[in-house]
């Protein structure tokens, strides 16, 4: 591939709540989908909860596992942006099972021989009208690091509502403006690190 050619996201969706309910994380997820478009880097959200992702750690876990083909998404993008909302002060049980999936990247390898998940970049975006956002950034951080993403300056975007209060993130008027200023920060820098990673990849054993 050219390293002119333009950047591939993709984005999944942890929500709990199925197509077609409204998601916080949904609108999130567009927000930073959006902000990536401006900066030449376009895809597609899919949604976790909607496709039949077997519990394992396993590249396919047979019995009509789909996560064979949200892992081919994942292979043809420069971009990871990983969503979740925050429930009871964690990142959904649906995050945690994608990054169970994930750890049998460990043992895949390029041609070059190195791990099949070099040079791609992922960055995280959280919602939750509860605390825990930085906890469930710096936790899907370290898993997605392991298994070989590199994360950008200021690679994670979220929004908290007031604690036990019931307003959602779709709920709101208007993004506020730190989040909407965040938000774009991750795209441009998400953005640059993936021209530069396939500009220079790392290298090889």
């Amino acid at each position: 591939m050219t390293t002119d050619a333009p950047l591939r996201v993709l984005a999944l969706n942890c929500s709990l709540k199925p197509s077609p309910a409204s998601s916080s994380t949904e609108l999130m997820l567009r927000q930073v989908l959006d902000a990536l478009a401006e900066h030449g880097a376009t895809g597609e959200q899919v949604r976790i909860v909607d496709r039949n992702v077997a519990p394992g750690v396993e590249i396919d876990m047979g019995d009509g596992d789909e996560w064979p083909a949200v892992r081919e998404q994942i292979l043809a993008a420069d971009i990871l942006v990983f969503g979740t909302p925050v429930w009871v002060g964690h990142a959904s049980s649906l995050a945690q099972r994608v990054i169970e999936r994930l750890d049998a990247e460990l043992s895949e390898t390029d041609e070059a021989g190195r791990p099949i998940l070099f040079d791609r970049v992922a960055v995280v975006a959280v919602v939750g009208n509860e605390d825990g956002a930085h906890k469930a950034t710096a936790d899907i951080f370290q898993a997605l690091n392991d298994v070989g993403f590199t994360i950008p300056a200021q690679g994670g975007t979220y929004w908290n509502g007031e604690a036990m209060q019931t307003v959602d993130y779709h709920d709101l008027d208007e993004t506020p403006e730190p989040v909407a200023a965040t938000t774009a920060t991750l795209a441009r820098n998400a953005a640059h690190l993936a021209r530069v990673l396939r500009a220079a990849r790392y290298p090889a054993e």
